[in-house]
């Protein structure tokens, strides 16, 4: 089966003719008037939730549930952490390891899609493919609850940042993600035109879009122009200058590492700051480790993470974001305990971890538990449904709330899953 698994919102192909120009011209000053304007309603009861996405699929068995003893155990040590005694993480990880009394590891994720497409898109729905419906990933499902009561945001309210997003599927094209590079750029916009010539190109694409509408083509239409209306409003807001890292002080760069992941997570702490319920953050390092998984974990992989949600986890708390903010950071699949003859590891959904905190659930936790060779689970088991039920449950989205297909069929958010009791107790 072929999944289409988009490189970028598909809205991207008209916002090709309009221009964040003037938008990306604000200034620090302005954007930072503006949060003080709205910090205490934003901070108040505003949820959200930022994911940090592993594409490739991470070795979580180097990273989060280490075997030291076992033939499987690879080169690297556990350390102790802030969190319990038994949530020991990788010797690379020291400055993560420092806030672990504020994340949690689900150690106990068995999953069985063992392909990249079938396990990212699993991951992101909490569905299996199935060829009938398309199902929409979970920001788009955030999107879709929390956007209707913010009425103060003019930007979207689920951004991708480094990367494609997956697909809205039959929640709409409105709730799709807002996808920008590291640089906060919108895909394929130009970026040059002045504020004249974009009035020009709106009015324009307005009539393009009515004419559109009335030709009776159902309901993509009017998606269509819902789209463009909201891009319309973004295009002059000064939350968009939410995008503007380099407003920072090189301090807090300097605390998320220094480094296009780090600029990435800043980014995603002004947006959840500015409102925006869901954030996708792509990491940049490909995960598919297949060979010298040692040498990539140690030389790039994990120091850029270490510093990055080290960074977040500390800015976010600063800030008083992180109570109300989870933060998830998985790929699609962990991989094999045994190590291969190019000394990585293959793919593996049969157990592996997910690193999880914030938004009011538990922190300092491991949760789950594999055999001493990493092979088997030893405690309950956990999917993506039981994961996205525990966010709902942590963003206040009733976890009672089904939407429709296209077809007519009910949806279950999170696909009927239960929250992880051990998180929100």
């Amino acid at each position: 089966m072929s999944l289409r698994i988009p490189s970028g919102m598909s809205r991207r192909h008209f916002l090709s003719h309009v221009s964040a120009g003037g938008a990306a011209a604000l200034g620090a000053t302005s954007f930072l008037s503006h949060l003080e304007a709205h910090a205490a309603d934003v901070q108040k009861a505003q949820k959200a939730c930022i994911l940090i996405w592993l594409g490739g699929g991470a070795p979580t068995i180097d990273m989060w549930d280490l075997k030291p003893g076992s033939k499987n155990g690879g080169e690297f040590k556990p350390i102790a952490t802030a969190g319990d005694r038994d949530l020991q993480i990788c010797e690379h990880l020291p400055e993560l390891a420092k806030v672990m009394d504020n994340m949690s590891v689900v150690r106990s994720m068995s999953t069985r899609e063992a392909d990249h497409n079938r396990g990212t898109y699993f991951m992101h729905t909490a569905y299996v493919p199935n060829p009938t419906v398309v199902h929409p990933t979970f920001g788009s499902v955030v999107s879709y609850e929390l956007a209707p009561k913010r009425k103060e945001l003019e930007i979207p309210a689920f951004i991708s940042i480094g990367g494609g997003g997956m697909d809205p599927g039959f929640l709409g094209m409105a709730h799709a993600p807002f996808v920008v590079d590291a640089q906060g750029r919108i895909q394929n916009a130009d970026m040059g035109s002045d504020l004249a010539r974009l009035n020009q190109r709106l009015q324009m694409l307005e009539a393009v879009e009515d004419s559109f509408i009335r030709s009776n083509r159902g309901d993509i239409g009017k998606a269509h122009k819902e789209v463009y209306q909201k891009a319309r409003e973004l295009m002059t807001s000064e939350q968009m200058a939410a995008f503007r890292v380099e407003q920072e002080r090189p301090e807090v760069r300097q605390a998320y590492g220094s480094t296009g992941f780090g600029n990435m997570l800043i980014m995603a702490r002004r947006l959840v700051q500015t409102g925006v319920p869901f954030v996708e953050v792509r990491n940049p390092n490909g995960w598919d480790l297949h060979n010298d998984v040692f040498d990539s974990l140690r030389t790039t992989h994990l120091p850029q993470l270490d510093k990055g949600i080290a960074g977040l986890v500390n800015d976010l708390k600063a800030h008083g974001l992180f109570e109300n903010t989870v933060v998830v950071c998985m790929g699609e699949f962990g991989r094999t305990p045994r190590i291969n003859q190019n000394v990585g590891r293959d793919h593996w959904a049969q157990s592996w971890s997910v690193l999880i905190g914030g938004g009011g659930l538990a922190g300092g936790r491991a949760i789950g538990k594999t055999d001493a060779d990493g092979i088997r689970i030893e405690s309950d088991s956990y999917l993506p449904n039981d994961l996205w039920a525990t966010v709902a449950h942590a963003l206040r989205i009733p976890l009672d709330t089904v939407h429709q297909s296209k077809n007519g069929r009910p949806m279950r958010i999170a696909n009927g899953g239960t929250p992880i009791k051990d998180l929100i107790s």
